[in-house]
C-alpha cells in the first residue's frame, strides 16, 4: 500500500472492533515514553503527504496509524521499514521526523492512555462513525484523525465535535 513493501493495516469502520483487536498491544506500550514520530513528507511540494501512516515510536515497537475513505482507520505494529525507498508515480516521498508540531509537544511524555474516538450520527443504518485515535500523554494529547480520505493530527485539548456528537471507545 503506498508504495510500501509489506505494509498492510487492517482496516476497521468500528471503534469497538478496532479497540478490541489492539488492546492487547497498546496495553503493554502504556506507560512508555514517545521516542520518536515520523510523517510520509512530498519532497517535491515540501509538505506532508497526509495520505501515507502517521509513526510514532515508543521503545523498541513503532505504531503506524492512518485512516481513509470516511470511516476507516488501520493501526500496524512496526510493518513499516522506514529505510525502504517510498518513491512512487509521480511522487517523491521520504520520512520526516517530527514534521508536525502536535507530534514534538507529545515526545518524550509518557502514554497514560489510548482511545478511539467515534461521531455520533443521527442516522439509524450508521449510528457511530469512526473518527480518531487518541493518545493521552502526561501533561499533552495527540489524536490522529480521519480529514476525509487522509490523516489529520491535532494537540487539542478536547475532541472538537459538538457534545453529545461523539464518545470515546477505551483501549488502553
Amino acid at each position: 500500500m503506498l508504495g510500501i513493501e509489506g505494509y498492510e493495516p487492517q482496516w476497521c469502520h468500528s471503534g469497538r472492533t478496532l479497540a478490541a483487536v489492539h488492546r492487547p498491544r497498546f496495553a503493554r506500550i502504556i506507560g512508555q515514553p514517545l521516542e520518536g514520530a515520523w510523517l510520509m513528507w512530498d519532497l517535491d511540494r515540501r509538505k506532508w503527504f497526509a495520505d501515507g501512516p502517521v509513526i510514532l515510536g515508543f521503545g523498541d515497537v513503532n505504531v503506524e496509524v492512518t485512516h481513509r475513505k470516511f470511516d476507516e482507520c488501520g493501526i500496524s505494529w512496526g510493518q513499516v521499514d522506514m529505510s525502504m525507498s517510498l518513491d512512487g508515480p509521480g511522487l517523491t516521498l521520504d520520512w520526516r521526523p517530527d514534521a508536525h508540531p502536535a507530534l514534538v509537544a507529545a515526545r518524550g511524555r509518557r502514554l497514560r492512555e489510548v482511545n478511539v474516538i467515534e461521531r455520533i450520527m443521527p442516522s439509524h443504518w450508521r449510528p457511530r462513525v469512526l473518527h480518531a485515535v487518541e493518545f493521552l500523554f502526561e501533561g499533552s494529547r495527540l489524536a490522529i484523525y480521519n480529514a476525509l480520505d487522509e490523516n489529520g493530527i491535532t494537540d487539542e485539548t478536547e475532541v472538537d465535535l459538538p457534545v453529545g456528537f461523539w464518545c470515546r471507545v477505551p483501549i488502553a
